[in-house]
């Protein structure tokens, strides 16, 4: 299958290399060295950066002053973010943005789109629900009193909660309708919450918080696509980290010597980091399929999500292996892509659980 890239979708690409050039993986503490937090708030002079290189209205419509790109673009963006673990709310706002220029009322598109071009307004997503396994819909209930929307429930591991400006929350209605609703971060209730990869998250709880009818998406499929477009991109960070950390192993076996030579000349060696190319290959192919269709195609991601995580665990693992004790070093950057594989691997979800629900698409389809 031919997934070459347009010449806007490469430009996309260069601009997001030259801005991500500067940034270091290990600018902030190692989450092994630090009891909470890495850092109070996420790379805001990053996030400035993008903003004047115009990646953050890359999928955005010209109107609102964006390039009008497609999902593969946005991911394009994200695998270089994730080579270089870069602390910024990219996937959660231009994804939130992306739902309310696609779902939501003229409006709220002309009122919203234009400050996440400029990067003046930051968005991100509570996708997890109340405990990370149910459907995040069903955390929240919503409820119609004149003309506003009544917001009850709680969503975890809600991340850069503390710092954006909206909270884009999923919410079910009484006749079991999901809808999305654009909640202002001092409207919730925000509880601390520290990731695996050392970010910090939050717990947000709504308690009878009024949102107006204006900034509630009710539109059928939309929180399902939205859903779909987050975890297409989580699986693009996975693809740039991964890709990142095979490059630091093979760098490292090539210069290791054991017994008067390069340890990546041991076939044992060779073999494994053979294994692990071929998984980056099966995630970046898999990855294309998925988000070269706006429809997000549920059977595409599904099978993404499957390749991406199991796909960055394995490649993350087997580097450890081939570091030895090196790879645990603090003062070695190796650990902190461990931890953020970790933190990619736990949002997706475990492969058997795609696997699953790949079955049912596929039984459904027949």
């Amino acid at each position: 299958m031919d997934f070459s890239f347009s010449e806007e979708q490469l430009a996309a690409v260069e601009a997001a290399q030259a801005v991500f050039s500067g940034v270091a993986a290990d600018a902030v503490p190692s989450p092994a060295l630090v009891p909470g937090a890495v850092a109070e708030d996420f790379d805001r002079p990053l996030w400035r950066k993008l903003a004047e290189a115009d990646l953050l209205g890359l999928v955005l419509d010209e109107a609102h002053g964006g390039a009008g790109l497609d999902p593969v673009a946005l991911c394009l963006v994200l695998r270089e973010a994730g080579a270089v673990l870069a602390r910024v709310p990219l996937l959660e706002t231009c994804a939130a943005a992306l739902a309310v220029q696609r779902y939501g009322p003229p409006e709220l598109r002309d009122r919203l789109l234009p400050g996440v071009v400029r990067g003046t307004l930051v968005l991100t997503v509570a996708a997890h629900g109340r405990t990370g396994h149910d459907p995040a819909e069903l955390a929240v209930t919503a409820r119609r009193d004149g003309s506003a929307w009544v917001l009850d429930g709680t969503h975890t591991a809600v991340p850069w909660a503390q710092h954006a400006d909206r909270i884009l929350v999923p919410a079910v209605t009484p006749d079991g309708h999901p809808v999305l609703a654009l909640v202002p971060r001092d409207s919730a209730d925000l509880a601390d919450q520290v990731s695996t990869s050392g970010e910090l998250f939050a717990e947000v709880r709504l308690d009878g918080v009024r949102v107006p009818t204006e900034d509630v998406i009710t539109t059928d499929g939309a929180w399902d696509w939205l859903r779909r477009l987050l975890a297409t991109g989580t699986c693009a960070l996975a693809l740039g980290l991964g890709s990142t950390v095979l490059r630091l192993t093979g760098e490292y076996t090539g210069k290791r010597e054991q017994f008067g030579h390069p340890i990546a000349t041991f076939q044992a060696v060779s073999m494994q980091v053979a294994d692990r190319y071929i998984d980056l290959r099966a995630m970046e192919a898999t990855l294309w399929q998925a988000a070269s269709d706006w429809r997000l195609d549920p059977v595409a991601v599904a099978v993404a999500k499957i390749w991406a995580s199991e796909g960055v665990r394995r490649v993350v693992q087997t580097a450890q292996h081939l570091h030895g004790g090196f790879g645990a070093d603090t003062d070695y950057v190796l650990h902190r892509y461990h931890a953020w594989a970790k933190q990619l691997e736990l949002s997706l979800g475990p492969a058997a659980m795609h696997e699953e629900a790949l079955g049912d698409l596929l039984a459904a389809e027949a």
